[in-house]
């Protein structure tokens, strides 16, 4: 499995980015796919997770109300809209995804992972 991350940068606060996630390569492993991210000195954390075709949806209650994952199956491809982002939404986005029927928000759950994209809010 590979994946690909894009759309991250820098945006002031309250503004918006839509992160892209291609995959290729699943085979049946990407079952379930996910956003994480990444800050320097922290736990990697789970931002959004998805089974199926949008079947099941879970949000960290940190973005709830202001991120939105998505999923196009026909273009392979997982998107992270991010709204009214802040400074603590500072870090490296990454995709990740999974062979098991799960949204949860554990890393050690998925096996595939992307680069990463950085996203910088302030």
């Amino acid at each position: 499995v590979q994946l690909v991350e894009s759309g991250g940068g820098s945006v002031q606060v309250g503004g918006s980015l839509r992160l892209s996630c291609e995959a290729s390569g699943c085979a049946g492993n990407c079952n379930s796919m996910g956003w994480f991210r990444l800050v320097p000195g922290k736990e990697r954390e789970g931002v959004a997770t998805l089974y199926g075709d949008n079947a099941m949806i879970k949000y960290a209650d940190s973005v709830k109300e202001r991120f939105t994952i998505a999923r196009d199956i026909a273009k392979n491809r997982v998107y992270l809209q991010m709204n009214s982002l802040k400074p603590e939404d500072t870090a490296m986005y990454f995709c990740a995804a999974s062979h098991r029927v799960t949204v949860s928000l554990h890393a050690e759950h998925f096996e595939s992972w992307g680069q990463g994209t950085q996203v910088t809010v302030s």
